[in-house]
């Protein structure tokens, strides 16, 4: 008689969240990275103390979610090491969980990268690579890679995850544009070699693509749009599009200035599907609690709280707000 692929009995909630978690360093300095400002003496004074605040803030972000259960996937952004996540999912509240680790250190020179955590209960794991971005402008700078992870989920059907964490609007988020679009670029590239392989394929992209639903990477680059009533089979649906163009909604607050930097997009065979895994049009979510937040005097609304605004400590779990998906089978 064949065994169930999942142990855990009548699970119909597959919950999928992407979050950057705002430099979780250790307090351990490499010689491999540009870290140092993330130890005791450095110019952060980042502390054992400061750091398992931090750990057990994020555990509560993640704790905090309006679901049952805890996340199938997390999905998270600005990563030092394994290290950090294992003590992260050893935090009390996530340790239930039992999850597994993708990681592995990658070229970004501060040394944070993507990873993902699994509940091995609701995905099976099978493989993983990073997928390095070409840009033939600047052949020698160091991006940061896309984490590609394939799995089985709860039912049992192929899934493809890729964790994003796509180059920074510092300075003029115009200057920063072209290196963007080679990410999504680069990613376009591997969804269509899968698609050509399998054209009902089931894809999640998910995290910091420091560009909104409408910018160019994301609409032309990556073609993530949101047209209902045309979606067809091949095509990406940006579930944070509709939110985007909502007054005073984002994961990120640039100077007084929601951002939807953060977003979970998905294949056409994820959405409104009769069975397996799927999910609605509307179903993306920003958690947003009071504790996750502080009054700011000068734009006079809440606004992320953050670990660190420059080297002035807040203690805050991050700058950014995480978003989640509900997918159901």
């Amino acid at each position: 008689m064949m065994q169930p692929l999942f142990s855990q009995k009548n699970v119909k909630s597959f919950l999928v969240v992407s979050y950057n978690v705002e430099n979780l360093f250790d307090t351990v300095n490499s010689p491999l990275f540009e870290d140092d400002e993330y130890t005791p003496p450095g110019s952060k004074e980042w502390t054992w103390e400061r750091y398992t605040k931090k750990l057990e803030d994020l555990s509560r972000v993640i704790l905090s979610l309006p679901e049952k259960e805890l996340p199938a996937l997390i999905g998270l952004a600005e990563i030092e090491n394994r290290k950090v996540l294992e003590d992260l999912v050893q935090v009390r509240g996530l340790r239930k969980g039992e999850y597994e680790i993708v990681h592995e250190e990658g070229q970004d020179p501060r040394g944070i990268e993507c990873a993902l955590l699994y509940r091995p209960d609701l995905f099976k794991y099978k493989s993983h690579k990073y997928i390095p971005i070409s840009d033939p402008v600047d052949p020698d700078y160091r991006y940061r890679d896309i984490l590609y992870v394939q799995g089985k989920g709860p039912e049992g059907t192929n899934l493809h995850i890729f964790v994003n964490h796509w180059k920074s609007r510092s300075g003029d988020a115009r200057e920063t544009e072209r290196q963007r679009m080679f990410s999504a670029i680069t990613l376009r590239k591997q969804l269509d070699m899968l698609m050509a392989g399998d054209a009902d394929v089931k894809v999640i992209l998910m995290g910091d693509f420091n560009d909104e639903p409408t910018n160019r990477s994301i609409i032309n680059g990556l073609s993530a749009l949101n047209k209902r009533r045309n979606i067809q089979m091949g095509d990406y649906y940006n579930l944070f599009y509709d939110m985007h163009n909502m007054e005073g909604r984002g994961t990120y607050n640039y100077r007084g200035t929601w951002n939807m930097l953060d977003q979970v997009i998905i294949s056409y065979s994820l959405l409104n599907q009769e069975r397996g895994l799927t999910t609605g049009y509307e179903s993306g979510r920003i958690l947003k609690e009071e504790w996750m937040l502080y009054e700011s005097e000068k734009y006079g609304e809440k606004l992320p709280s953050s670990t660190y605004t420059g080297d002035e400590y807040f203690g805050g779990p991050s700058d950014h707000l995480p978003v989640y998906v509900n997918f159901t089978w």
